[in-house]
């Protein structure tokens, strides 16, 4: 089972578009959704492992031009039924 992760991102004035269009490159992003609120974009990343989405996070999105600050959120499996 692939671990999933949601990678909260604020970018510049202005940089939303370019910072979602280089998102959508990135191999492991799964999808790429432009925001209202206190982010600018929400985009989902599938990978085979934590230290995976690590290196997706660190090495090639943080590296995109016009981000200034990210959060990301791993998911987490519940037992729960739905």
């Amino acid at each position: 089972m692939a671990t999933k992760a949601y990678i909260l991102i604020e970018t510049g004035v202005g940089k939303s578009k370019d910072v979602s269009d280089s998102l959508t490159s990135v191999s492991g992003v799964k999808t790429v959704d432009t925001v209202t609120g206190q982010y600018d974009i929400i985009a989902t990343v599938e990978a085979t492992d934590l230290n995976a989405i690590g290196e997706i996070v660190t090495g090639q999105v943080h590296t995109i031009n016009g981000i200034m600050r990210t959060v990301t959120c791993l998911t987490v499996e519940s037992d729960q039924p739905a």
